[in-house]
């Protein structure tokens, strides 16, 4: 897809109907969520104010985002087939994303995520990752990644992210980590393959093993990446240029809930450089959209559309 410079090049773009392809591969969970007033401390009982139930998980998440905003986006994912799993995969099926490679297999179980979200808007996550989910991704249609524009991979099958961006890689499509916590030996092995690798904070500081974000960043790129950056709450985004540190900053809403929110931005910012968009560009334009779904609860629910998250922009 040829390079756009600016955000209203990208809105003419998608009034053109160029439609951003992308792949987005690792974790589907099914979320159960309750809305309390305070967080919970100690033992004990909570009362619970509301109560929802669907899909989840960071690519999950990140592919239903991209697909909000107009991408053509498939996910690449496993889950067990039980009812967690079969409700995922209707779910993504009726919000427009393309599972027909999210396979679902006898005897496994799927990812199931607990979430307390209190009236701040700050959350609690308990996740069971699932079990006897199979580790080879020899089934993949890796032939087919030479059609993307751009792939993403979260950390949580390492097997089949390593198999996605060797073959990304091989026929030059961007490839983008998002740096949720992970073992050091996962990130070891995916870092010399990603051109975007995009960390949480704590999943930063405990790889590097250091709080502070420019020698954390210093460390994941002299993995192998060829760009590390760190999202890093209210105080917005940074990121490492060869040894220049850049900064976005995040913007100012009023928060409902921030569950989502990373895999929001992740999924904005895979859109956004398929799209075309710099990097110093597509990194505020991801900031945009994790911005506007932390004013609405659940962690899709909120995923804003690409007209919604352009107005945002210009009425900055």
């Amino acid at each position: 897809m040829p390079e756009i410079t600016t955000i209203d090049e990208l809105a003419t773009g998608a009034a053109n109907s160029r439609r951003p392809k992308l792949v987005c591969l690792g974790l589907s969970a099914f979320d159960v969520t309750w809305n309390v007033e305070r967080l919970p401390s100690g033992g004990g009982k909570s009362r619970a104010i509301d109560l929802q139930e669907g899909g989840g998980g960071m690519a999950a998440n990140a592919s239903v985002a991209a697909a909000r905003l107009g991408a053509d986006v498939q996910f690449w994912g496993r889950a067990g087939k039980d009812s967690a799993g079969r409700a995922m995969h209707e779910e993504l099926t009726i919000l427009g994303v393309n599972v027909d490679h999210f396979r679902l297999f006898d005897g496994a179980r799927s990812s199931v995520s607990g979430i307390v979200v209190d009236a701040a808007g700050e959350r609690m996550i308990v996740n069971f990752r699932g079990g006897a989910l199979p580790v080879d991704p020899a089934w993949l249609p890796l032939d087919t990644v030479r059609d993307a524009d751009a792939v993403l991979a979260d950390p949580r099958w390492p097997e089949g992210a390593h198999a996605l961006f060797t073959a990304a890689r091989s026929c030059g499509v961007i490839t983008v980590l998002d740096g949720d916590m992970a073992d050091a030996a996962v990130f070891e092995s995916l870092l010399p393959l990603t051109d975007y690798a995009v960390f949480a904070a704590p999943a930063l500081a405990a790889f590097a093993g250091v709080s502070n974000t420019e020698q954390g960043l210093l460390f994941a790129q002299a993995r192998g990446c060829r760009l590390a950056a760190v999202t890093l709450g209210e105080e917005g985004v940074a990121w490492l240029e060869g040894t220049a540190l850049h900064r976005v900053p995040a913007f100012s809403v009023d928060v409902v809930d921030t569950t989502g929110a990373g895999d929001v931005f992740h999924g904005a910012f895979a859109f956004a450089l398929g799209a075309g968009l710099p990097v110093a560009e597509a990194f505020r334009f991801s900031s945009a959209a994790a911005a506007l779904k932390c004013r609405h609860a659940g962690g899709r629910a909120g995923a804003p559309g690409l007209p919604a998250t352009l107005s945002f922009l210009r009425g900055i």
